[in-house]
């Protein structure tokens, strides 16, 4: 195929890429269409505040819904772990972690870094 060609979508002719009727049969030819995608703005701050308040909820908000059920789950696995103690270091950090992560990743979503 030839720079600035393309075929017709009825005949197969080759024709020029511009062309809006086929020369060789008459028939119109369809344009490209382009869309532009939109992405919604996350705000980093409501998803750290929706994160504190129950783990997994900055997650979801951001559009990363397993991710956020994930984190619920691991949340409360950890408070059952509290009766054995170590819940009492795991808990928080999972905690902290919700935070941070719903954080950064509203800002990685509004610089483009990642598509949800």
């Amino acid at each position: 195929m030839v720079v600035g060609t393309k075929y017709c979508s009825n005949c197969g002719q080759q024709i020029d890429e511009e062309a809006e009727v086929c020369p060789e049969c008459g028939v119109r030819q369809a344009r490209p269409v382009y869309r532009e995608v939109v992405y919604q703005q996350k705000n980093p701050g409501l998803a750290a505040v929706l994160s504190a308040l129950f783990v997994g909820f900055g997650q979801i908000y951001n559009g990363q819904i397993a991710k956020g059920l994930i984190m619920m789950v691991l949340y409360f696995f950890s408070i059952l772990l509290v009766l054995v103690l170590i819940g009492l270091i795991t808990t928080p950090l999972i905690w902290i972690f919700g935070i941070y992560d719903a954080y950064n990743t509203a800002k990685r979503i509004n610089d483009g870094e990642i598509v949800v």
